[in-house]
């Protein structure tokens, strides 16, 4: 059975790797979150044990949802009264996206009514709404057109541990905090010896999490007090801490029986699919190996913050959450970190950088210096605003990744050691010109970072000749999944031929060395080309032979992109909207991919639901690329076929029909398996060509990046409407260089 678990951005693939550990039989990492496989008892264990998890949802049904009547009558199917019992009380979380329905408080209301409607109509008692602690969590995902409605087995957000007595300023939630562990390697270096140390620690998130990880806690121990605080007829709260609560019925002996679980092991949601005896031996497992862990926990934490609220709220929680023995909090600044006798550790902080907690480059600056004082050879992970705050620590990252908090980007540094050893030479200065062009590289991405934060743009051009002297493209690509690498793709414009070599060399170089400097990136990841410019040509030229390729994230679909060995990655940068817009068109239809290049449409499209899709190319090169970005994306099969052809030709021999055609023909060839071709003698007999594999409501993408291309609008009228939608395809990356391709969109005359 699939279920779906979700998390914060950035999480997916630890959550993935996590939810295997716990069980499943395998895991795929997806946007905000992870598909799991397994059992319900699978399900149920990562409600218990995963650190990463926001939710976990168990679906009930899923549906097509084109509008809110489709809506209700999906959800008023159901058998309400085999989930929930007579009178007890109801929540329900929406989330939707698309045109049909974009009020989520009104999706969640309608699911509502279904279900109170179906306890009416069999004479029951109906359900009453309880936000808070509902009987049972419901949660609608709405999306194209397709509604999921699931149980949320946790009942509300996992990471809520239970034992947050007090919070300072903005407070780290929990799950994210053991992220920042887990990429550092906490587990394994508290095995070996290893301390804890945050010196700015707050109201002390990451030593607590960072305590329970040691102890082996299951986080859902401590959510249970607070269940069974919120039971009917439960006794006021106690100073003891959560795990306290959640151990009392603890037997002395390994023998014991399972628990009764309407007393020993309360559940955090009364589903009455919910399977109580699991959960009950799940729960006994887990405080047994609580009770061990805690009882061996040694003192090898370390928090200290200038703020001493902050302190006192940290070790009111640490209290409250049954390790304060193990944790040494002190109100101290960071130059005054002393120096830690432990040979090996982990260093953790979360500093200040939103807009309640202004974020200091000079702030940054000093925590590098001090963890390069106190704790040198240790290693550090630690959570910072962005790039730019990460590197005003100081310190060099050996990996970096990138995550969210909330709607705040981050970047995760892994330092290791804080300190690397001293190399004996000397980085040169930026000349002049190398600084100008890093300084455009600051502002270019300034300008650009919630744009790509909001959409999720990981590949992007970041300059692109915006000082002339410097004629160059450079494009950005973030390795997609685990540690992500960043390549860059310099693209650099022949030069007029009056230029002196010399100039050239020289320019070239102070480009390349303001970009590495910039974004942080070795030799070895800088592919650099030179290429004409406004001169049309095909695509496909050989350049490299090094065979190295990776794998990047666009639109939602995993794609193979090579820098090294060929003029172009393959994936055109600009095209993103355009392909973004193909994809949601063909959902449900057949997509048709002339010229397919590397297939990186067909793939989105079917990413997207597409019923079908016929990718049509020349070259077996970009032919196997395509098939193997279907296979990364787990598409293959007789619905997604492969077509070595000439285009024009296969058109003419074609007699099946499409919903959704992308024409998108390089600017002339010369195969010698094929016709010679040229885009602007060829384009009328093309287009009418395609119109005839179109259905009659379908539509006709037809995209080309010859600059001094010309429609030939009299004759495409004969047989096509035509809208040029070139100003909507261009995305911000690209604005600088607006002419970069030009699009239409045709229909047949009568739709």
């Amino acid at each position: 059975m699939k279920f779906f678990v979700s998390c914060a951005k950035g999480l997916e693939y630890l959550l993935a790797d996590e939810l295997v550990a716990l069980g499943a039989e395998k895991a795929t990492a997806t946007i905000a979150g992870a598909n799991p496989e397994g059992t319900l008892a699978d399900a149920q264990r990562a409600v218990l044990w995963s650190r990463l998890a926001s939710r976990v949802l168990w679906p009930l049904a899923e549906f097509d949802c084109p509008d809110e009547q489709a809506l209700y009558d999906g959800a008023s199917r159901l058998p309400w009264h085999e989930h929930l019992r007579e009178g007890d009380t109801l929540a329900v979380d929406a989330h939707v996206s698309g045109e049909a329905i974009t009020h989520a408080r009104f999706a969640a209301q309608r699911v509502k009514d279904a279900v109170v409607d179906v306890f009416r109509a069999q004479g029951l008692e109906r359900p009453s709404v309880d936000v808070d602690a509902p009987g049972l969590r419901l949660n609608l995902s709405l999306r194209k057109g397709r509604a999921t409605l699931s149980v949320d087995l946790g009942g509300g957000p996992l990471h809520r541990r239970g034992w947050r007595a007090s919070q300072h300023e903005a407070p780290l939630k929990e799950n994210l905090a053991a992220a920042v562990l887990l990429r550092g390697g906490w587990p394994a270096i508290y095995a070996e010896g290893g301390a804890l140390l945050d010196p700015m620690c707050g109201s002390g998130t990451l030593l607590i999490e960072g305590a329970l990880i040691a102890a082996d806690m299951a986080p859902g121990l401590g959510r249970m007090s607070k269940v069974q605080e919120a039971a009917p007829g439960a006794a006021s709260g106690t100073a003891a801490g959560p795990w306290q609560a959640a151990m009392e019925h603890v037997a002395p002996s390994s023998e014991a029986q399972v628990p009764d679980p309407a007393i020993d092991a309360p559940v955090p949601t009364r589903w009455t699919g919910f399977d109580t005896v699991t959960w009950s031996a799940l729960v006994a497992e887990a405080r047994t190996r609580a009770q061990a862990g805690l009882a061996a926990l040694r003192p090898a934490f370390h928090g200290n913050d200038i703020d001493a609220q902050a302190i006192a709220a940290a070790r009111a929680n640490a209290q409250a959450a049954g390790v304060a023995v193990a944790i040494d909090f002190q109100v101290r600044d960071i130059d005054a970190l002393p120096v830690l006798e432990t040979a090996r550790g982990l260093a953790v902080c979360n500093p200040p950088y939103d807009r309640r907690l202004a974020a200091d480059g000079a702030l940054y600056r000093r925590l590098g210096q001090a963890l390069q004082r106190a704790v040198p050879d240790w290693r550090a992970s630690l959570l910072c605003g962005d790039a730019e705050l990460a590197h005003a620590t100081g310190l060099r990252a050996a990996k970096k990744y990138q995550l969210f908090n909330g709607a705040l980007e981050c970047a995760l540094i892994i330092c290791d050691p804080v300190r690397p050893p001293q190399r004996e030479v000397v980085p040169r200065e930026l000349s002049e010109g190398a600084r100008m062009v890093a300084n455009r590289l600051q502002r270019n991405l300034r300008k650009l970072k919630n744009w790509r934060s909001g959409e999720g743009v990981t590949c992007f051009r970041a300059y692109d000749a915006d000082i002339p002297e410097y004629a160059s493209a450079i494009d950005v690509y973030a390795e997609d999944g685990g540690e992500q690498r960043t390549f860059l793709h310099v693209q650099e414009y022949a030069p007029p031929a009056e230029i002196p070599e010399a100039d050239v060399r020289r320019r070239r170089g102070e480009l390349v060395a303001a970009a590495r400097e910039f974004f942080a990136v070795p030799a070895e990841r800088v592919a650099l080309k030179t290429r004409e410019r406004g001169k049309g040509g095909s695509k496909y030229g050989k350049y490299q032979q090094q065979g190295e390729r990776m794998v990047v994230r666009e639109n939602g679909a995993r794609l193979w992109v090579n820098l090294f060995d060929y003029l172009d990655s393959g994936l055109f940068l600009d095209h993103r909207p355009l392909r973004r817009q193909m994809a949601v068109e063909a959902r449900g239809k057949r997509f048709l991919n002339l010229f397919c290049y590397t297939g990186v449409a067909s793939v989105q499209a079917a990413v997207a639901g597409a019923a079908s899709t016929t990718s049509v190319d020349l070259s077996a090169t970009y032919l196997q690329w395509c098939a193997d970005n279907l296979a990364l994306n787990g598409i293959g099969g007789e619905k997604h076929r492969l077509v070595q052809a000439d285009v024009l030709a296969w058109l003419d021999a074609e007699r099946h029909r499409y919903d959704v055609i992308f024409c998108d023909p390089p600017t002339f060839s010369n195969s010698a398996r094929a016709d010679d071709f040229d885009i602007q003698r060829e384009h009328v007999r093309l287009l009418q060509a395609a119109m005839a594999r179109l259905v009659p409501d379908g539509v006709l993408y037809f995209s080309n990046n010859f600059r001094r291309f010309r429609l030939d609008e009299a004759a495409v009228a004969q047989f096509a409407q035509c809208e040029e939608i070139s100003a909507r395809t261009i995305p911000p990356d690209f604005e600088r260089n607006a002419r970069i391709h030009r699009a239409w969109r045709l229909q047949h005359p009568a739709t």
